[in-house]
């Protein structure tokens, strides 16, 4: 089991960056494939993007380029970085983890543990 802590949200103009942290606790974070994922109002939870065991980065078309996902596994966390943020990219942010033995889950029932989420709005 991973416990799972997101943290970095906030308010931020169009055009602005924010880094989104998600601490892991539990002693699994390592064999772990970290999925980062959003979900608007109304919208389903869309994946964003997400980070293999080995370090391989996955990311979805809407955010190719201007989002960054990297993780530190001596410390447990995994990083967004969020750069040219857009209206359309707030939305509460998740993190979680999956151990599922293909390359890298996109689907959100390929996880097994998930933060609170945090919220990021971008305003105009």
């Amino acid at each position: 089991q991973v416990q799972l802590v997101e943290s970095g949200g906030g308010l931020v103009q169009a055009g602005g960056s924010l880094r989104l942290s998600c601490a892991a606790s539990g002693r699994t974070f390592a064999s772990s494939h970290m999925g980062w994922f959003r979900q608007a109002p109304g919208l389903e939870r869309e994946f964003v993007g997400g980070i293999t065991r080995s370090g391989a980065t996955y990311y979805s078309d809407s955010i190719k380029g201007r989002f960054t996902i990297s993780r530190d596994n001596d410390k447990n966390t995994v990083y967004l970085r969020m750069l040219s943020l857009k209206p359309e990219d707030t939305a509460v942010y998740y993190c979680a983890a999956s151990r599922v033995p293909m390359s890298m889950p996109m689907k959100w029932f390929l996880y097994d543990n998930w933060g609170q989420g945090t919220q990021v709005t971008v305003s105009s």
